[in-house]
């Protein structure tokens, strides 16, 4: 059916979960009107488009709080190296030879990935953004798109005069996208370049996202090298409180560290696979929950985990809990999924646009079928979304009423184009 010519779209008999109260479900309907969210319950109406959802659970669509969507390029690449920084010597040569092409591609590909895991938002850092924007919108996906920042004071003020420039202009007037300052590391990136960079997000009311803490060397270094952790060191700055920040992995936090955080009301990104495939650790959750911060959940990039699942991610963070605290109850499943939710909208700013399923926000919802042996019998459905299912259950997703999957298969994305494309890219980075 052509997009165009559907108004409302009533959504069946689901097993509904909103997001909205602890551990609530119910078996409700959805009316989408011009997408938005335009009533729940029990609904008798005529709609321009009827989905019997009676085997289906339906969530907010997930929230991908950290990525860079385009390293779907390096996805299997380096995979033996023995800790972040090595693995690091061996990815910068490879960027310094991208172009235009080969990110949009590989951006692509990265949004069908999205997709297919029940994802309709995503937060990047990466480079060539532009060409991620464009991707996206082809998706008809969300994103909140990184100005990447690196070096000094001088480079960032290059990079706001001739890069940003050309990042917000293939945003346009979309209000399904915004340019975030995106800091790598304290590592890459000097003092002055994070002052620099915090005072040109606020100025255009955006946020900052950027790593923290990901590793013992990163701080260690920090420590020899200034005096301060990561955290402290960004917080003498002043860029807490310049600037709303997320920060991905918070991994290695002091109790001082989490008080800042939580103080300042700093997102932290949690990105389980990455951190444990390249040996950087686990992060602290129980301990930055206690202390009241919002805890969002990222894929980092496919080549360092090596998908862009949110429902493999969801998983294996509930696992990691588990085990580092000792306690099944550490990361309860409905935890998790507010993780992949509300509190991804939140980190982003988001939260009175997505991040649950309630009248008068944009209807970003996934059904997951029920239907198959994985999730037989249900008894907790908050269990078995992050259990049982996986990506084969992803049946349909919405982005703001817009249906991007139906049935498991892609509406807006030419999958096996998507995959040649990114491998000839990808052949052709070799040859450089």
């Amino acid at each position: 059916m052509d997009y165009n010519s559907i108004m409302t779209t009533l959504i069946k008999n689901a097993l509904m979960i909103p997001m909205t109260e602890k551990e609530h479900y119910e078996r409700a309907d959805i009316l989408i009107k011009d997408g938005i969210i335009e009533s729940t319950g029990k609904i008798s109406v005529e709609a321009d488009e009827l989905i019997d959802a009676s085997e289906m659970i339906a969530l907010p669509s997930f929230i991908n709080a950290h990525t860079h969507l385009s390293m779907t390029l390096m996805r299997n690449y380096k995979d033996t190296c023995e800790n972040l920084q090595d693995w690091l010597s061996e990815i910068f040569p490879i960027e310094d030879k991208l172009n235009d092409e080969d990110i949009y591609w590989s951006s692509l590909l990265g949004a069908a990935e999205l997709i297919e895991s029940g994802c309709t938002a995503f937060a990047d850092m990466y480079f060539f953004a532009w060409n991620t924007v464009k991707a996206a919108k082809d998706a008809g996906i969300r994103g909140i798109i990184g100005q990447t920042f690196m070096n000094d004071a001088n480079d960032a003020r290059y990079r706001i005069r001739e890069i940003a420039p050309r990042i917000l202009d293939a945003i346009g007037n979309s209000d399904m996208f915004r340019l975030d300052a995106a800091v790598h590391a304290i590592y890459t990136a000097t003092p002055d370049c994070y002052e620099t960079a915090a005072d040109w997000a606020a100025s255009i009311n955006a946020r900052m996202n950027t790593h923290i803490a990901e590793t013992r060397k990163e701080v260690g270094d920090s420590i020899a090298k200034y005096g301060k952790s990561p955290v402290a060191l960004l917080d003498s700055l002043g860029i807490f409180s310049t600037v709303p920040t997320y920060g991905a992995h918070c991994v290695h936090l002091s109790d001082d560290d989490i008080s800042i955080l939580a103080d300042r009301g700093v997102s932290a990104v949690h990105n389980p696979s990455s951190n444990m495939k390249l040996a950087s650790g686990a992060a602290p959750m129980m301990k930055m929950r206690k202390a009241g911060m919002n805890i969002a959940l990222g894929t980092d990039g496919a080549s360092s985990n090596n998908n862009l699942s949110m429902m493999k991610e969801m998983n294996v963070a509930a696992l990691l809990a588990t085990i580092s605290e000792m306690t099944p109850s550490a990361a309860r499943p409905y935890d998790i999924l507010e993780m992949a939710t509300i509190n991804g909208a939140k980190a982003l700013g988001l939260e009175n646009r997505i991040g649950t399923i309630e009248c008068g926000k944009d209807a970003d919802i996934v059904l997951i079928n029920t239907a198959d042996v994985n999730m037989t019998p249900l008894n907790d459905p908050f269990s078995a979304v992050i259990f049982s299912a996986d990506r084969k259950n992803v049946d349909t997703v919405f982005c703001r009423g817009r249906k991007l999957l139906e049935g498991g298969r892609l509406l807006t994305i030419d999958k096996d184009e998507a995959m040649a494309k990114t491998r000839e890219r990808w052949e052709e980075i070799l040859r450089r």
